[in-house]
């Protein structure tokens, strides 16, 4: 007996600094009958560094998911202890790992999550941006259109946005956010509890020029993340909620088109009907 009960573990691992290993994800990756690594070559540097030799170790990744998850979730109804990691962090953040835990929830499989590292939280903590509510986006778009749409719908988000990026889109990406986005305030952590660690606090229209100054800064793993709009003051109606409004409008009556949009925007349904008879022409 290994002394874990039979379930499926959803284990963060270190994100760059290997002491980052929690005690309980330790004892659990060392007791683990098997242990689902997004890619195992990488994963065994971690395992080699605590000493860690699995019985048995498979490959879990974004391109065998649907297959495997099946047999996972057949090794634990067959009494085994799995323990399922990522690279780095939390598995299922932006990770592989979302059907596997589905499948083992509907089939009545125990599964237990071992919290630790997460890029996206330990960036967030350190920018000094509001924490109260943030929106967590993944990685954006890869497609120009799509990319474009993606940043445009956060003219209106009052929450701190967070984003995952890769070193060869970052400054691509922060380019069109200062085109968009004008002077919001922007906050980039670069390479995480690692050796060259960085936060790099720049409104968006300065902080492409701090980038291209220097190609070491453009190297590494990003979370990008982007303060919130302001709040509207009470009454006022935002130039996204307008934008909202003038697509509704040729396509519903026009207190459904306030009430819709208030739904989408969080503003209030008389304020938006306000705005609705002002853009129709129709105000007394």
């Amino acid at each position: 007996m290994n002394g874990l009960e039979p379930a499926l573990y959803i284990v963060a691992t270190p994100i760059g600094n290997l002491s980052d290993l929690t005690r309980r994800a330790e004892e659990v990756l060392r007791n683990a009958d098997v242990v689902a690594a997004e890619d195992t070559r990488h994963s065994k540097l971690l395992l080699d560094h605590y000493g860690i030799k699995p019985p048995q170790m498979v490959a879990f990744h974004d391109h065998n998911e649907l297959e495997r998850r099946d047999a996972i979730a057949e090794k634990v109804s067959a009494g085994l202890a799995v323990a399922l990691i990522s690279d780095a962090g939390t598995p299922l953040i932006c990770d592989p790992g979302f059907h596997v835990v589905d499948l083992c929830r509907e089939s009545g499989i125990r599964v237990v999550p071992v919290p630790g590292c997460c890029a996206a939280i330990t960036a967030l903590s350190a920018s000094g941006l509001p924490t109260d509510r943030f929106v967590f986006r993944g990685f954006l778009p890869v497609k120009d259109k799509a990319l474009r749409e993606a940043l445009e719908s956060l003219r209106g988000e009052t929450a701190t946005t967070v984003f995952y990026e890769s070193p060869r889109r970052v400054l691509d990406t922060v380019r069109l956010m200062a085109e968009i986005l004008g002077s919001r305030r922007l906050v980039i952590a670069r390479e995480l509890t690692k050796t060259f660690e960085s936060f790099y606090d720049h409104p968006a229209d300065e902080m492409a020029s701090f980038l291209a100054e220097d190609p070491d800064r453009q190297r590494g793993e990003f979370v990008i993340m982007v303060a919130g709009a302001a709040s509207p003051e009470e009454g006022e109606v935002t130039a996204e909620a307008e934008r909202v409004l003038k697509v509704l409008l040729p396509l519903m009556p026009m207190r459904k088109a306030a009430k819709a949009a208030a739904e989408i925007t969080g503003l209030r349904g008389n304020d938006l009907y306000e705005a609705a008879l002002r853009l129709s022409g129709k105000e007394s």
